[in-house]
Order: structure tokens, then C-alpha cells, then sequence
């Protein structure tokens, strides 16, 4: 019988006030594929004695079909496929705790295919274990598992040199390996860097410490889990209360439920509400278990305030004098997940904490190469391309920069027909001079310049002859991919009034579509408008092509 065991028969209230003060860690595997990522886990969590006689039993009988006794990959990779093939699909948590803290492990897979389910498991962690093949060494995966810790934030890495058992633990090729990859670290933002010889299949330096590694003086896996600084106090930050949902039981209740972000949040207390500016008063923190006095991230609650100001799901809950950056423009790192290429005129929804707005991708400014950590152009975005990239929102967000706040400073890009996630980032903090990071101070009359900033657009007109509705077609389609368009027919407005509004539209960042107009009106109105940002269409073209026409001009000049 476990010694936790004992304890808990004995005693299990004073066993529960100790659990519960540990300190608790999430770490992720990282890697490229068959690493040994999932066997580690295992293996920690056998030696650890962190299994449960069912899972053991499971497991062994699910090991026939190895030579092995038991298969400490199988402790984690739970779905069909995975035990078909071998390999980690999914992200697969597991909890366990020793005398010192608890942990919640993320096993992620090392697939090309499923960077993206590797940047979900490491998105909460705080400790990222990178395996290294002692055979094969650093691979372009590695690389970019370690990139995307780093960019996530996570703030300790140990690289574990694994299958050293098939190298017979020779020293030289782990200290090749410490130097290789320690040369492509060293440029990343981890607070610490820990290497370690390992083997999970043999239970080398995993748990206990090995006989057959004289040459290496560390602690064991578990001994650094247990002793890394990854204290963050999530408490310490500013106020955010993203509003999920707002709760109407009955006419003498009107709540706004969400996840506190990050910061404390006191009854009594003055808050603003983004974005209408509002302020109130914390009347009272509710939860199914009663009102609090005060609440702290990452606690789910439900806020009430004395007046009745106009919130609603999406909007932010902020304290007073300690705002978010409001914007609709900004730079970020982003991971493009999607296997099918970035395409510009592609459809995106921007998902930031509770709100989503539609949104595309303005620039891709650099991808990053993984091999040097240069800055190489790119045109565009393929499957696990990591980018510096401008996007515009249709709409403000209430951000920070992620490494601020790893809440509000993280977004996913979704392609709104097909609801494919397609790509994820973290908001670089504004530089000097960038027009999305506040409202800016008044300085004069608005230049054409700064509308197009603002719109990320320039204005062009487009005529298609007779058909009105075949304008309105091409209206809402440009509208679906985030252009401001508008539909005008020439039988409305008088000749002298429909050049007046097709070119006054035109010069404030506005794609017009002109049917039925004139040939005289269409050049009056193209000397106005500048025959650069015109086109002319037949009335039998698609919409499609018309409206591509058509976004191609408002695009162009600003790329």
C-alpha cells in the first residue's frame, strides 16, 4: 500500500488541507514525432505510483501485443487510431501529485499534421519538456515545438536526451546535442533552459537516478519538476472580466456571468465597461455557493452592478484608470494551422476571449525560418508556418500584449463558412506610432491616409450596367470578407447627385457599386475618382468576379 494511501485512511481531512495548499504545475511534452513523449509520461507516472490499479490492468492487457511487459506509451494514448498507428493524435491530460506539488501533464503530439493540437496542450502550461531521439537527434520539429513554447510564454524548458539506452549513454553524443540545440534556444525568451540524459523505456533519470549516467551530476526528471520556479500570480495583474453571458432569471436580477482573466475584482468597487465606457459599482459577486466579498482569476462568477448600464456577451469588465488597449489594428506572432494555404480573400472571424468580429489578415510582414531564426519574406502562409503578421478587425478588441497577459493578449482566427480554426496568435505589444493602440489626440482634419488606415481599404467604384440587384449580390459578398461597399442604382438619384455621392463615397475608403449609370455620368465620375480605382463590368458577369474586381482595387493600393 502507497505511503499517500496510508495517510488518506488515517487522516483524510488533514490530507485534503495539505493537497490542496501544494502548488500546482502543468507541463507539456513537446517534440517531434515518435520521441518517446507518450512512454515518458507513462513511465513518470508509474514510477511515481500515480497510476490506478484499473488503468494498470488495462494497459497490461492491452501490452500483449508488444514484446513488453507493460507499454508506458498506452497510459496516455487512449483513442483507437493512436494504438493502431503508434503515435500521439490527440492531446491527452493526466493529474498527479507527490510530496511537494501537484501536475497536470498535457501529452501532445509530435505529427507535422497536429501542430496545432501541440499549441493547444502547451497554451495553459508552465514547464515544457522538449524530447530529444538520441539517435536522431534535432529535427525541424524540435525546433518548432521550442519555437511556439517560447512564443506561448512558458517559461521553462527541459530538454531530455531520450533512448540514450540505444547509444549505450554515451556521453558525447548528449553533450553534442546540449550544444546544438542550446545554440537555437538561447535566442528564445525561457526564463531557464535544463538538460538531462533519459531513457523513458528503461526508466533511466526519469524518477530515480541512473547508475549507467556517472558522467551527469543533475536531478532527475521528476527532481526538476519539483524544484523549477513557475510561480505566476495571475492575481497581480489588471483587472479583465471578459462578460460571457448575461443572466435574466427574473425581472429583479440581472447578472453577467464569466471567467475573471486575470486580476481581483472587490463588491463596492468602481469598473468600467468596455466599450461604451460606462462606469458602475460592484453590487455583488455571486457563485452557486453565495455571494463573495471579492474574487480572483481564474474564478468563474457572476457580477452585478448598481446601475443598469447596456452589457452584453463580448463586452469587458475593467477597473478604473487601468485600461486595455482598444483596438482594431495591431501586430501579433501567429501560427497558421489551416492545410489549406492563407488566402486574402478568405472569409476570417477573430475569436478574442469572448468576442468575435470579423477580421482578415492585412499583412504578412515575415515568416520566421526555423533552422536560423531569421526574418524571410513571404507572400503568404502554408501548414505550420510561424508569422509576424497585421490583422484589422471589423470591430474593436479589449486586449494586452501576451507577454502581459497570456488571456487577453491571445486570439484564434476561424473561417467563418467552414468554422475551421485556422490559426492562432499573441498580441505583440503597440509600438510608438501605431493608430490601433488608443483613440490618438485630434491633430487637425482627417487625411485620406488615415481613412485608409482606419479601414484598411482604399475607396473604388465599380459600374456593372443595368441590375441593381446584382449590385446588392456583389455588396454583401465584399461585406462577408470585411470591405465596406455600398450598392447605389443610378435611377435613384439624379445625374448630378449620383456622381456627387459615388465620388464622395469613393475619397472616404468606400467600394461603391454604380448600376445603370451613363456613359457620360461614368466618366465624369472616373476624372473625380481617378480612373486607377474604376472598373467597368458587364451586368452578365457573376457576382464572384464582379466582387473580386472589385476588392482587388480597394486592396491594392493598400498592400
Amino acid at each position: 500500500m502507497a505511503p499517500e494511501t496510508k495517510e488518506i485512511e488515517k487522516d483524510i481531512e488533514g490530507y485534503l488541507a495539505r493537497h490542496e495548499r501544494k502548488e500546482l504545475v502543468r507541463f507539456v511534452t513537446v517534440g517531434s514525432v515518435d520521441d518517446g513523449k507518450s512512454t515518458l509520461i507513462g513511465r513518470l507516472l508509474h514510477d511515481s505510483v500515480g497510476i490506478y490499479e484499473d488503468q494498470m490492468a488495462a494497459v497490461k492487457k492491452a501490452s500483449t501485443k508488444t514484446d513488453e511487459e507493460i507499454d508506458f506509451s498506452l497510459f496516455t494514448d487512449g483513442l483507437k487510431a493512436e494504438r493502431e498507428q503508434g503515435i500521439t493524435i490527440d492531446v491527452a491530460y493526466r493529474y498527479f501529485s507527490t510530496e511537494t506539488r501537484k501536475f497536470i501533464i498535457a501529452d501532445t503530439p509530435g505529427h507535422v499534421q497536429y501542430t496545432r493540437n501541440m499549441a493547444t496542450g502547451a497554451s495553459t502550461a508552465d514547464v515544457a519538456i522538449i524530447l530529444l531521439d538520441s539517435r536522431l537527434g534535432v529535427l525541424p520539429q524540435s525546433r518548432r515545438h521550442a519555437y511556439i513554447a517560447s512564443m506561448l510564454g512558458i517559461g521553462q524548458l527541459i530538454v531530455a536526451v531520450n533512448k540514450m539506452d540505444l547509444v549505450d549513454y554515451a556521453e558525447g553524443i548528449f553533450d553534442k546535442y546540449r550544444m546544438e540545440f542550446g545554440a537555437f534556444v538561447s535566442r528564445l525568451k525561457f526564463a531557464g533552459v535544463h538538460y538531462l540524459p533519459i531513457s523513458a523505456k528503461k526508466g533511466d533519470n526519469v524518477v530515480t537516478r541512473s547508475a549507467k549516467t556517472p558522467w551527469y551530476a543533475g536531478g532527475t526528471l521528476l527532481e526538476l519538476l519539483e524544484t523549477v520556479p513557475v510561480a505566476r500570480d495571475r492575481t497581480a495583474e489588471a483587472l479583465r472580466y471578459p462578460v460571457q453571458s448575461v443572466i435574466r432569471p427574473h425581472l429583479d436580477y440581472r447578472g453577467f456571468a464569466g471567467q475573471l482573466a486575470s486580476g481581483v475584482v472587490r463588491k463596492g468597487e468602481t469598473v468600467v465597461i468596455l466599450p461604451s465606457g460606462k462606469k458602475s459599482v460592484v453590487k455583488s459577486i455571486d457563485t452557486h455557493d453565495g455571494s463573495l466579498e471579492s474574487a480572483f482569476a481564474p474564478q468563474s462568477v457572476t457580477l452585478r452592478l448598481e446601475d443598469e448600464v447596456d452589457v452584453s456577451r463580448g463586452d469587458m469588465i475593467v477597473r478604473d484608470g487601468d485600461l486595455p488597449r482598444v483596438a482594431r489594428r495591431f501586430d501579433a506572432m501567429m501560427v497558421w494551422l489551416s492545410e489549406r494555404a492563407f488566402d486574402p480573400q478568405r472569409a476570417l472571424l477573430l475569436k478574442h476571449t469572448a468576442r468575435v468580429v470579423p477580421a482578415r489578415v492585412e499583412r504578412v510582414q515575415h515568416r520566421i525560418d526555423l533552422e536560423t531564426l531569421d526574418h524571410a519574406p513571404s507572400p503568404g502562409l502554408v501548414l505550420n508556418d510561424i508569422a509576424r503578421v497585421t490583422l484589422r478587425c471589423n470591430r474593436p478588441i479589449f486586449c494586452d500584449a501576451y507577454d502581459a497577459n497570456r488571456v487577453t493578449g491571445a486570439f484564434i482566427l476561424i473561417d467563418a463558412l467552414s468554422n475551421d480554426t485556422v490559426a492562432a496568435g499573441m498580441i505583440l505589444a503597440a509600438e510608438s506610432g501605431d493608430a490601433g493602440a488608443s483613440g490618438g489626440e485630434a491633430r487637425g482634419p482627417v487625411t485620406a491616409e488615415e481613412r485608409r488606415e482606419r479601414l484598411g481599404q482604399s475607396g473604388a467604384v465599380l459600374f456593372v450596367g443595368e441590375g441593381h440587384a446584382l449590385g446588392k449580390q456583389v455588396e454583401r459578398i465584399l461585406f462577408g470578407q470585411g470591405l465596406v461597399a455600398m450598392s447605389v442604382d443610378a435611377s435613384e438619384l439624379s445625374e448630378e447627385g449620383l456622381r456627387e455621392v459615388a465620388a464622395r463615397c469613393a475619397s472616404l475608403g468606400i467600394a461603391v457599386i454604380v448600376s445603370g449609370a451613363r456613359d457620360e455620368t461614368m466618366t465624369a465620375i472616373a476624372e473625380k475618382v481617378g480612373s486607377g480605382a474604376v472598373a467597368r463590368r458587364e451586368a452578365s458577369a457573376p457576382a464572384e468576379e464582379l466582387a473580386r474586381a472589385l476588392g482587388s482595387l480597394c486592396l491594392g493600393s493598400t498592400a
